[in-house]
């Protein structure tokens, strides 16, 4: 049950037992992470609760999680509700829409299954705990049957749409980025990206990959101390100093031709790439990376399994799954990378190392009377050698 807010000239504080802070409010959970702090309460509506934004809200540490939908809604095992109750968050589920009448920033109090404001009761809903939540995960999976079906079916209407993109590269725009016969890390803010990132380091160091950036994993690979030389998405969620980076900037448009991210490129001074295609940016920078030649395409934050590609929640994840047949072999995922590769030595290092220590070993011998002694017969032995090599040759 929901109740309306009656609007006041005051807002008092919430008084009682209870979960307090101010509320943060926005229909899109992408949109409110970026304004969201610790001690706020996010109030969102997002049904099906994906991982990635669970994993953006638990890493704004908010106060508690209101969502105005089912956090599950029984389609398929998504992987949001858990990772926000493992991590302590207390979360009311299925609250109603007249949570996100709430005023931003107004303090609320969650008090068990109750949101109130002030003293009026705004919502109720379900609380969620670890035993809810298993339950819940346990009667999605009989769903994953009918999930299947419709990623087949979506998968097949993307052949359709694409058929020329997909088998002979028709319509992937040219780009001034050098990738022939180069590494790309194609970097997604997607699932564990900040582990993946930290954990490539060395990688990076040695074998310098064309750093791609798809929409915010631009402001990802900045954050991770480098520079992506290439960004590619609908520029929804990239910042303005990732775009003016210096990278170049290539607009995922629709199918039709529509970039609603172009205008906001242009009035940066700057000129993009526009690459009108089906499916996903993430598709796109995989399209992109291996028609300009790129050796190996290392992805970060990607989908890989099938709850994966479900838990995007977006029909068009059919793409992404074609996309990865279509790039194939060169296609490596970060953690595969990360547990295969080792760090390599250069040989000049190695003989820098080699030459200190006999120095260090030399100066050591030289500082001892004994050691004196021993490098004079070294000496006197070295001298006839030389003399009896010059005899030969004279």
């Amino acid at each position: 049950m929901a109740l309306s807010i009656r609007r006041r000239a005051a807002h008092p504080g919430p008084s009682g037992p209870g979960v307090v802070g101010p509320a943060r409010v926005d229909r899109r959970t992408k949109n409110l992470t970026k304004r969201l702090h610790a001690g706020d309460v996010a109030v969102i509506d997002h049904a099906d609760l994906d991982k990635v934004s669970a994993d953006a809200l638990v890493t704004a540490r908010p106060a508690a999680v209101v969502n105005a939908s089912a956090s599950t809604t029984g389609r398929y095992p998504n992987l949001g509700p858990q990772i926000l109750v493992d991590a302590g968050i207390p979360v009311l589920d299925a609250a109603g829409s007249a949570v996100l009448t709430i005023e931003d920033g107004r303090p609320v109090r969650l008090d068990g299954p109750q949101l109130w404001c002030g003293d009026e009761l705004v919502a109720t809903g379900t609380v969620l705990d670890a035993e809810l939540v298993a339950q819940q995960m346990h009667e999605a999976r009989a769903g994953l049957a009918v999930q299947i079906e419709a990623f087949a079916t979506n998968t097949m209407e993307y052949i359709r749409k694409e058929r020329d993109l997909l088998l002979d590269g028709i319509g992937i725009p040219p780009i001034t980025t050098e990738l022939d016969g180069r590494h790309a890390l194609i970097v997604v803010r997607g699932y564990h990206y900040r582990e993946d990132l930290d954990t490539l380091r060395p990688y990076i160091r040695e074998y310098r990959p064309v750093l791609i950036g798809v929409d915010g994993g631009a402001d990802a690979i900045i954050e991770a101390g480098h520079r992506p030389d290439l960004i590619v998405g609908d520029m929804d969620s990239v910042s303005d100093a990732a775009l003016s980076c210096g990278a170049e900037i290539v607009v995922h448009a629709y199918r039709d031709g529509r970039a609603p991210g172009l205008a906001r490129v242009e009035a940066l001074g700057l000129t993009p790439v526009v690459f009108p295609a089906a499916g996903t940016s993430e598709d796109v920078a995989m399209l992109l990376a291996d028609d300009a030649g790129a050796e190996l395409i290392v992805a970060v934050g990607t989908h890989v399994t099938l709850v994966e590609f479900l838990d995007k929640g977006r029909d068009g994840q059919a793409s992404t799954f074609l996309t990865r047949l279509r790039v194939g072999g060169k296609l490596v995922d970060a953690k595969g990378v990360s547990r295969l590769y080792r760090a390599r030595i250069p040989g000049r290092l190695l003989a820098t190392m080699l030459l200190v220590g006999l120095l260090a070993f030399v100066a050591a011998l030289a500082s001892t009377p004994a050691g004196q002694v021993w490098l004079q017969v070294l000496a006197a032995r070295w001298d006839d050698l030389w003399t009896a090599v010059v005899g030969i040759f004279t």
